[in-house]
Protein backbone atom coordinates (compact mmCIF):
# COMPACT_ATOMS: atom_id res chain seq x y z
CA UNK A 1 0.00 0.00 0.00
CA UNK A 2 1.95 3.27 -1.15
CA UNK A 3 0.52 6.24 0.17
CA UNK A 4 1.08 9.66 -1.05
CA UNK A 5 2.04 12.02 1.64
CA UNK A 6 -0.21 14.91 1.94
CA UNK A 7 0.88 18.73 1.75
CA UNK A 8 0.36 20.42 4.89
CA UNK A 9 -1.31 24.14 4.83
CA UNK A 10 1.05 26.69 4.38
CA UNK A 11 0.10 28.73 7.52
CA UNK A 12 3.20 30.98 8.80
CA UNK A 13 4.84 30.14 11.54
CA UNK A 14 4.72 31.55 14.87
CA UNK A 15 6.48 34.76 15.87
CA UNK A 16 9.80 34.77 18.25
CA UNK A 17 10.21 36.92 20.72
CA UNK A 18 13.86 38.87 21.68
CA UNK A 19 16.14 36.00 23.54
CA UNK A 20 17.15 37.10 26.90
CA UNK A 21 20.74 37.62 26.20
CA UNK A 22 19.23 40.05 22.98
CA UNK A 23 19.55 38.02 20.33
CA UNK A 24 16.60 38.96 17.30
CA UNK A 25 15.01 35.79 16.36
CA UNK A 26 12.12 34.05 15.17
CA UNK A 27 10.56 30.72 16.08
CA UNK A 28 10.85 29.60 12.53
CA UNK A 29 15.09 30.24 12.15
CA UNK A 30 15.78 28.07 15.12
CA UNK A 31 15.66 24.57 15.43
CA UNK A 32 14.50 23.77 18.31
CA UNK A 33 12.45 26.74 20.00
CA UNK A 34 11.93 27.74 23.43
CA UNK A 35 8.31 26.96 24.26
CA UNK A 36 7.87 30.46 25.43
CA UNK A 37 9.44 31.49 21.61
CA UNK A 38 7.37 29.12 19.76
CA UNK A 39 4.41 30.04 21.81
CA UNK A 40 4.70 33.84 22.65
CA UNK A 41 1.47 35.07 20.70
CA UNK A 42 -0.48 32.62 23.41
CA UNK A 43 1.66 33.72 26.47
CA UNK A 44 1.15 36.97 25.70
CA UNK A 45 -2.95 36.64 24.96
CA UNK A 46 -3.13 35.15 28.35
CA UNK A 47 -0.34 37.79 30.31
CA UNK A 48 -2.63 40.46 29.25
CA UNK A 49 -5.74 38.55 30.75
CA UNK A 50 -3.93 37.76 33.97
CA UNK A 51 -2.84 41.18 34.58
CA UNK A 52 -5.52 42.23 36.81
CA UNK A 53 -6.03 38.76 38.07
CA UNK A 54 -4.84 37.33 41.40
CA UNK A 55 -2.04 35.33 40.92
CA UNK A 56 0.80 34.00 43.20
CA UNK A 57 4.00 36.80 43.34
CA UNK A 58 6.13 36.36 40.70
CA UNK A 59 4.29 34.93 37.96
CA UNK A 60 2.73 36.11 34.65
CA UNK A 61 0.20 34.32 34.71
CA UNK A 62 -2.76 33.05 36.87
CA UNK A 63 -2.61 29.24 38.03
CA UNK A 64 -5.68 28.55 35.76
CA UNK A 65 -4.09 30.81 32.37
CA UNK A 66 -1.27 28.16 33.60
CA UNK A 67 -3.60 25.54 32.78
CA UNK A 68 -5.07 26.63 30.16
CA UNK A 69 -2.08 26.71 28.41
CA UNK A 70 -0.37 23.76 28.89
CA UNK A 71 -3.93 21.50 28.34
CA UNK A 72 -5.18 23.94 25.61
CA UNK A 73 -8.39 25.75 25.40
CA UNK A 74 -10.26 25.97 22.40
CA UNK A 75 -12.28 28.89 23.55
CA UNK A 76 -8.96 31.59 23.70
CA UNK A 77 -7.88 29.62 20.65
CA UNK A 78 -5.18 27.62 22.46
CA UNK A 79 -3.67 24.55 20.85
CA UNK A 80 -3.16 21.36 23.57
CA UNK A 81 0.88 21.07 23.96
CA UNK A 82 0.52 17.61 26.74
CA UNK A 83 -1.66 15.24 27.42
CA UNK A 84 -2.84 14.17 30.74
CA UNK A 85 -5.10 14.41 33.44
CA UNK A 86 -6.15 17.90 34.76
CA UNK A 87 -6.11 16.73 38.21
CA UNK A 88 -2.28 15.43 37.72
CA UNK A 89 -1.43 19.28 36.12
CA UNK A 90 -3.51 21.11 38.77
CA UNK A 91 -1.35 19.54 41.27
CA UNK A 92 1.73 20.55 39.05
CA UNK A 93 1.07 24.17 38.93
CA UNK A 94 -0.23 24.66 43.18
CA UNK A 95 2.79 22.81 43.88
CA UNK A 96 5.03 25.31 42.39
CA UNK A 97 3.04 27.92 43.93
CA UNK A 98 4.25 26.13 47.31
CA UNK A 99 7.46 26.69 49.03
CA UNK A 100 8.07 22.73 47.71
CA UNK A 101 9.95 21.85 44.46
CA UNK A 102 8.11 19.97 42.26
CA UNK A 103 9.38 16.20 40.83
CA UNK A 104 8.06 15.15 38.26
CA UNK A 105 9.31 11.16 37.65
CA UNK A 106 8.34 8.23 35.49
CA UNK A 107 9.59 6.08 32.26
CA UNK A 108 11.67 7.52 29.53
CA UNK A 109 9.66 9.12 26.93
CA UNK A 110 6.81 10.63 29.21
CA UNK A 111 7.52 14.08 28.39
CA UNK A 112 9.06 15.32 31.92
CA UNK A 113 11.23 17.75 30.47
CA UNK A 114 8.79 18.92 27.93
CA UNK A 115 5.90 19.78 30.62
CA UNK A 116 8.73 21.26 32.89
CA UNK A 117 9.69 23.26 30.39
CA UNK A 118 5.81 24.76 29.68
CA UNK A 119 5.23 25.37 33.29
CA UNK A 120 8.18 27.15 33.32
CA UNK A 121 7.74 29.06 29.95
CA UNK A 122 3.96 29.96 31.24
CA UNK A 123 4.97 30.95 34.75
CA UNK A 124 8.06 32.46 34.53
CA UNK A 125 8.39 33.48 30.34
CA UNK A 126 11.68 31.51 30.37
CA UNK A 127 12.19 28.23 30.02
CA UNK A 128 16.22 28.61 29.64
CA UNK A 129 17.21 28.01 32.99
CA UNK A 130 18.18 24.57 32.91
CA UNK A 131 20.69 22.32 34.78
CA UNK A 132 21.47 19.33 32.93
CA UNK A 133 21.96 15.94 35.47
CA UNK A 134 24.66 13.99 34.86
CA UNK A 135 27.73 11.97 36.59
CA UNK A 136 30.04 15.27 35.66
CA UNK A 137 27.40 17.92 36.76
CA UNK A 138 29.31 20.37 39.07
CA UNK A 139 28.33 22.39 41.77
CA UNK A 140 29.64 25.45 39.36
CA UNK A 141 27.05 24.32 36.95
CA UNK A 142 24.27 24.81 39.54
CA UNK A 143 25.46 28.00 41.51
CA UNK A 144 27.97 29.69 40.06
CA UNK A 145 31.76 30.67 39.44
CA UNK A 146 33.99 33.15 38.64
CA UNK A 147 35.49 35.04 36.10
CA UNK A 148 39.12 34.01 37.21
CA UNK A 149 40.61 37.17 35.00
CA UNK A 150 38.30 39.43 36.92
CA UNK A 151 38.65 37.42 39.96
CA UNK A 152 42.43 38.40 40.20
CA UNK A 153 42.21 41.91 39.15
CA UNK A 154 38.80 43.08 41.42
CA UNK A 155 38.60 40.26 43.97
CA UNK A 156 35.31 38.86 44.42
CA UNK A 157 32.25 40.79 43.13
CA UNK A 158 28.81 40.71 41.44
CA UNK A 159 30.90 41.63 38.18
CA UNK A 160 33.36 38.58 38.96
CA UNK A 161 31.02 36.06 39.94
CA UNK A 162 29.39 33.81 36.63
CA UNK A 163 25.70 33.08 37.26
CA UNK A 164 24.74 29.55 36.65
CA UNK A 165 20.94 28.20 36.49
CA UNK A 166 20.15 28.24 40.50
CA UNK A 167 21.63 31.67 41.19
CA UNK A 168 19.97 33.55 38.28
CA UNK A 169 16.50 32.16 38.95
CA UNK A 170 16.95 33.44 42.76
CA UNK A 171 18.23 36.80 41.71
CA UNK A 172 15.20 37.11 39.18
CA UNK A 173 12.09 35.03 40.59
CA UNK A 174 12.08 32.50 38.10
CA UNK A 175 11.40 28.75 37.88
CA UNK A 176 14.80 26.55 37.35
CA UNK A 177 14.53 23.15 36.13
CA UNK A 178 16.59 20.20 37.42
CA UNK A 179 16.80 17.95 34.58
CA UNK A 180 17.53 14.01 35.99
CA UNK A 181 18.43 15.16 39.00
CA UNK A 182 19.17 11.17 39.89
CA UNK A 183 22.12 11.36 37.12
CA UNK A 184 24.37 13.69 39.59
CA UNK A 185 26.11 12.55 42.87
CA UNK A 186 24.30 13.02 45.81
CA UNK A 187 26.62 15.65 47.28
CA UNK A 188 25.96 17.64 43.90
CA UNK A 189 22.30 16.92 44.65
CA UNK A 190 22.37 18.06 48.03
CA UNK A 191 23.38 21.63 46.95
CA UNK A 192 20.01 22.02 47.12
CA UNK A 193 18.17 21.34 50.47
CA UNK A 194 19.33 25.08 51.81
CA UNK A 195 18.28 26.82 49.03
CA UNK A 196 14.80 24.70 49.21
CA UNK A 197 14.78 25.31 52.97
CA UNK A 198 15.30 28.72 53.75
CA UNK A 199 15.13 29.83 49.90
CA UNK A 200 18.83 31.63 50.40
CA UNK A 201 22.39 30.79 48.85
CA UNK A 202 25.49 31.38 50.79
CA UNK A 203 27.93 32.94 49.09
CA UNK A 204 31.31 33.04 51.37
CA UNK A 205 33.55 34.31 49.08
CA UNK A 206 31.90 37.78 48.93
CA UNK A 207 31.84 40.99 51.71
CA UNK A 208 29.30 40.76 54.53
CA UNK A 209 26.66 42.73 51.84
CA UNK A 210 26.96 39.77 49.19
CA UNK A 211 27.59 36.93 51.27
CA UNK A 212 23.93 35.45 50.86
CA UNK A 213 21.42 35.63 48.15
CA UNK A 214 17.64 35.11 48.87
CA UNK A 215 15.52 34.10 46.15
CA UNK A 216 13.12 36.50 44.80
CA UNK A 217 9.32 35.32 44.37
CA UNK A 218 8.44 33.57 41.89
CA UNK A 219 11.25 31.19 42.15
CA UNK A 220 11.29 27.53 42.66
CA UNK A 221 12.42 24.28 41.27
CA UNK A 222 10.90 21.95 39.01
CA UNK A 223 13.17 18.64 38.76
CA UNK A 224 12.39 15.53 36.52
CA UNK A 225 13.86 11.37 36.98
CA UNK A 226 13.39 8.51 35.00
CA UNK A 227 12.10 5.43 37.14
CA UNK A 228 14.39 3.42 35.37
CA UNK A 229 17.15 5.57 36.83
CA UNK A 230 16.40 4.45 40.43
CA UNK A 231 19.19 3.01 42.01
CA UNK A 232 21.87 5.34 40.11
CA UNK A 233 21.91 7.97 42.46
CA UNK A 234 19.01 7.42 45.04
CA UNK A 235 17.77 10.67 46.91
CA UNK A 236 18.58 11.79 50.16
CA UNK A 237 15.56 11.33 52.41
CA UNK A 238 16.29 15.03 53.40
CA UNK A 239 16.28 16.41 49.51
CA UNK A 240 12.77 13.82 48.90
CA UNK A 241 11.16 15.98 51.51
CA UNK A 242 11.85 19.26 49.99
CA UNK A 243 9.91 18.58 46.69
CA UNK A 244 6.04 17.30 46.30
CA UNK A 245 6.38 13.93 43.91
CA UNK A 246 3.88 13.41 40.68
CA UNK A 247 4.06 11.13 38.53
CA UNK A 248 3.55 11.37 34.91
CA UNK A 249 2.13 8.35 33.01
CA UNK A 250 1.96 6.91 29.48
CA UNK A 251 -1.06 8.59 27.27
CA UNK A 252 -3.99 5.88 28.42
CA UNK A 253 -6.06 6.39 25.54
CA UNK A 254 -4.64 5.52 22.03
CA UNK A 255 -6.62 7.98 20.08
CA UNK A 256 -5.16 10.81 22.05
CA UNK A 257 -1.66 9.20 21.72
CA UNK A 258 -2.07 8.79 17.64
CA UNK A 259 -3.65 12.40 17.47
CA UNK A 260 -0.36 13.92 19.87
CA UNK A 261 2.04 11.73 17.27
CA UNK A 262 0.29 13.23 14.47
CA UNK A 263 0.78 16.40 15.61
CA UNK A 264 3.83 16.38 16.69
CA UNK A 265 5.51 14.37 13.93
CA UNK A 266 3.66 16.54 11.37
CA UNK A 267 4.71 19.78 13.57
CA UNK A 268 8.27 18.51 13.02
CA UNK A 269 8.05 17.74 9.30
CA UNK A 270 6.97 21.61 8.75
CA UNK A 271 10.18 23.21 10.59
CA UNK A 272 12.36 20.59 8.84
CA UNK A 273 11.14 22.16 5.98
CA UNK A 274 9.48 19.05 4.39
CA UNK A 275 5.80 20.06 3.06
CA UNK A 276 4.12 16.80 4.01
CA UNK A 277 2.01 15.10 6.56
CA UNK A 278 1.59 11.36 7.84
CA UNK A 279 -1.20 9.24 7.02
CA UNK A 280 -3.29 8.65 9.49
CA UNK A 281 -3.60 5.02 8.66
CA UNK A 282 0.33 4.64 9.23
CA UNK A 283 -0.06 6.34 12.54
CA UNK A 284 -2.43 4.12 13.99
CA UNK A 285 0.06 1.04 12.83
CA UNK A 286 3.17 2.96 14.42
CA UNK A 287 0.85 3.56 17.37
CA UNK A 288 -0.44 0.39 17.98
CA UNK A 289 2.65 -1.41 17.57
CA UNK A 290 4.62 1.04 20.39
CA UNK A 291 1.32 0.62 22.58
CA UNK A 292 1.40 -3.03 22.50
CA UNK A 293 4.74 -3.92 22.52
CA UNK A 294 5.28 -1.31 25.16
CA UNK A 295 2.62 -3.10 27.29
CA UNK A 296 3.29 -6.75 26.55
CA UNK A 297 -0.28 -7.59 25.31
CA UNK A 298 -2.03 -6.87 22.21
CA UNK A 299 -5.45 -4.80 22.03
CA UNK A 300 -7.92 -7.56 22.78
CA UNK A 301 -6.03 -8.77 25.45
CA UNK A 302 -3.16 -11.23 24.66
CA UNK A 303 0.16 -11.78 26.06
CA UNK A 304 3.40 -11.22 24.08
CA UNK A 305 6.69 -10.65 24.76
CA UNK A 306 8.18 -6.98 25.63
CA UNK A 307 11.60 -5.10 24.77
CA UNK A 308 13.92 -4.11 27.15
CA UNK A 309 13.49 -0.59 25.46
CA UNK A 310 11.47 1.55 26.40
CA UNK A 311 8.98 2.42 23.30
CA UNK A 312 7.68 5.73 24.41
CA UNK A 313 5.25 7.96 22.71
CA UNK A 314 8.58 10.51 22.01
CA UNK A 315 10.11 7.39 20.39
CA UNK A 316 6.89 7.36 18.15
CA UNK A 317 7.14 10.72 17.09
CA UNK A 318 10.75 10.21 16.02
CA UNK A 319 9.75 6.99 14.43
CA UNK A 320 7.11 8.44 11.96
CA UNK A 321 9.37 11.42 11.50
CA UNK A 322 12.04 9.58 9.97
CA UNK A 323 9.82 7.56 8.37
CA UNK A 324 8.52 10.36 6.49
CA UNK A 325 11.47 12.24 5.48
CA UNK A 326 12.70 9.07 4.16
CA UNK A 327 9.69 9.22 2.24
CA UNK A 328 9.80 12.36 1.04
CA UNK A 329 13.49 12.61 0.39
CA UNK A 330 14.11 9.13 -1.47
CA UNK A 331 10.35 7.83 -2.26
CA UNK A 332 8.92 10.57 -3.98
CA UNK A 333 6.78 10.93 -1.17
CA UNK A 334 5.09 7.59 -1.24
CA UNK A 335 5.21 6.94 2.04
CA UNK A 336 5.38 2.81 2.47
CA UNK A 337 4.97 0.73 6.12
CA UNK A 338 8.49 -0.22 4.90
CA UNK A 339 9.73 3.18 5.81
CA UNK A 340 7.95 2.71 9.38
CA UNK A 341 9.57 -0.96 9.84
CA UNK A 342 13.16 0.23 8.74
CA UNK A 343 12.79 3.18 11.73
CA UNK A 344 11.34 0.84 14.47
CA UNK A 345 14.20 -0.84 14.19
CA UNK A 346 16.37 2.23 15.19
CA UNK A 347 13.65 2.38 18.36
CA UNK A 348 13.71 -0.62 19.54
CA UNK A 349 17.80 -2.09 19.31
CA UNK A 350 19.40 -0.19 21.73
CA UNK A 351 21.44 -2.43 23.94
CA UNK A 352 19.64 -5.95 23.63
CA UNK A 353 19.63 -7.78 20.28
CA UNK A 354 17.51 -10.08 21.56
CA UNK A 355 15.16 -7.42 21.25
CA UNK A 356 14.93 -7.85 17.17
CA UNK A 357 13.83 -11.33 17.45
CA UNK A 358 10.37 -10.25 19.81
CA UNK A 359 9.54 -7.56 17.26
CA UNK A 360 9.61 -10.53 14.30
CA UNK A 361 8.04 -12.75 16.95
CA UNK A 362 5.02 -9.65 16.92
CA UNK A 363 4.90 -9.53 13.86
CA UNK A 364 4.60 -13.18 12.56
CA UNK A 365 2.09 -13.83 15.74
CA UNK A 366 -0.22 -10.79 15.83
CA UNK A 367 0.93 -8.24 12.88
CA UNK A 368 0.17 -11.32 10.30
CA UNK A 369 -3.24 -11.72 11.54
CA UNK A 370 -4.62 -8.22 11.32
CA UNK A 371 -6.35 -8.42 7.59
CA UNK A 372 -7.51 -4.59 7.17
CA UNK A 373 -6.78 -1.24 7.38
CA UNK A 374 -2.91 -1.70 5.79
CA UNK A 375 -1.54 -4.07 8.52
CA UNK A 376 -1.05 -6.64 5.62
CA UNK A 377 1.45 -4.29 4.45
CA UNK A 378 3.29 -3.65 7.28
CA UNK A 379 3.16 -7.31 7.90
CA UNK A 380 4.53 -7.81 4.04
CA UNK A 381 7.33 -4.87 5.23
CA UNK A 382 8.82 -7.42 7.55
CA UNK A 383 11.91 -8.22 5.51
CA UNK A 384 13.13 -4.90 6.97
CA UNK A 385 13.89 -6.70 9.98
CA UNK A 386 16.42 -8.50 8.85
Amino acid sequence: MAKKVSALNSESPNSGSSMKSGIESTAGELQRPAAEILYADELRRLAKESATLPKPPGWQLTPQAVLDFVLGCEAKGLGPKFVGRRSFLERCVVSLATNRGLMLIGEPGTAKSYLSELLAAAISGDSTLTIQGSAGTTEDNIRYSWNYALLVSDGPSERSLVPAPLYTGMKLGKLVRFEEITRCPLEIQDVLLSVLSDRVMSIPEMDAEGKSLFARSGFNIIATANTRDRGVNEMSAALKRRFNFETVHPIAEIREEMALVSREANRHLARAGVPASIPDDLTEILVTTFRELRQGKTIDGKGIESPSTVLSTAEAVGTVCAAGMHAYYFSGGNMKPGHLVQYLIGSVLKDNPDDLNKVRHYFDNVVKRRKTGGWQDFYEARGELQ
